[in-house]
């Protein structure tokens, strides 16, 4: 037993001593290395020098390839920032120039329409307290069934029959009212029915919408003779229309006498409804 607490305590002791063989072994290795460096750098201060530059280039290039995953990692997230920002911009930008091109846009739409309205009213020969004036809404067509939404109604004092012209010339007229609103009947129309005077022989005639864009003459007397550019006007035997307003032009197509309208069904923005009083026009 005791031989065995003998044994134990000998490695202890070996160990130990090993232990501190070793650490007296590098202090010395350690000491000697400094009095050898002193002593180079003194006989020898260049080489001594030479080698503590080479080694200060050594770390300072391993701590930079150690540094260089972070920088790049820097350098990366900064780019993406920028990039980010720049896209924001452009957008931002882009959003603002399309707004700046839509005012150009509408400035110029409001432009044109004030040009319109002002050679309508210098155009127009009624008095301004007779008529009123409608931008059109909707354009309701189809093959043969042409009319026009605009926005004036019973509030602006318009009734069912009354004339709609185009500055000077007639278009069609009210088939129906609203309080804001009113629907207008075109005179290419095929439910349209106008009494017309043709110039020159003062023939007249009914100017009957058709499946065509050009309205047609019907009713002409027996012996009239068919002619080109002759001017048509209303004749007001209806006793809804006054006399006189002008319509179009004959043409001859088809052995059927058409007319050419002054004012283009297509083209259509703003008319000018009469507000006549239909019981005169009836009496008369």
């Amino acid at each position: 037993m005791s031989t065995n607490r003998d044994d134990l305590g000998i490695a202890i002791r070996s160990a130990l001593l090993q232990k501190g063989t070793r650490q007296i072994f590098s202090l010395i290795f350690l000491i000697g290395l400094s009095c050898v460096i002193l002593f180079l750098e003194y006989k020898s201060p260049s080489f001594v020098k030479g080698i503590r530059n080479l080694i200060n280039d050594s770390i300072y290039r391993v701590s930079s390839i150690a540094n260089s995953p972070l920088k790049f990692i820097s350098y990366t997230n900064k780019k993406i920032i920028v990039h980010i920002f720049t896209q924001k911009e452009n957008e931002y930008l882009k959003d603002e120039l399309e707004k700046y091109r839509l005012k150009d846009l509408k400035v110029e739409y409001l432009t044109s329409q004030n040009k319109i309205m002002e050679k309508i009213l210098n155009n127009n020969t009624f008095n301004n307290e007779e008529t009123v004036l409608g931008k059109v809404l909707l354009d309701k067509r189809s093959p043969y069934l042409r009319s026009i939404v605009i926005n004036q109604g019973s509030k602006s004092g318009i009734k069912k029959g009354m004339p709609v012209v185009n500055g000077n010339y007639l278009v069609g007229r009210i088939v129906e009212t609203n309080y804001l609103s009113s629907r207008v009947l075109l005179l290419n129309d095929l439910n349209s029915r106008i009494p017309i005077v043709v110039s020159g022989s003062n023939a007249q005639a009914i100017l009957t919408g058709s499946d065509e864009m050009d309205p047609e003459l019907e009713y002409l007397p027996k012996f009239y003779v068919r002619e080109n550019n002759l001017e048509v006007f209303t004749s007001g035997k209806d006793g809804i229309f006054p006399a006189g307003i002008p319509i179009g032009k004959t043409f001859i197509k088809d052995n059927k006498v058409k007319v050419k309208l002054y004012s283009d069904s297509n083209q259509l923005i703003f008319v000018d409804v009469q507000l006549v009083d239909l019981n005169e026009i009836f009496i008369n």
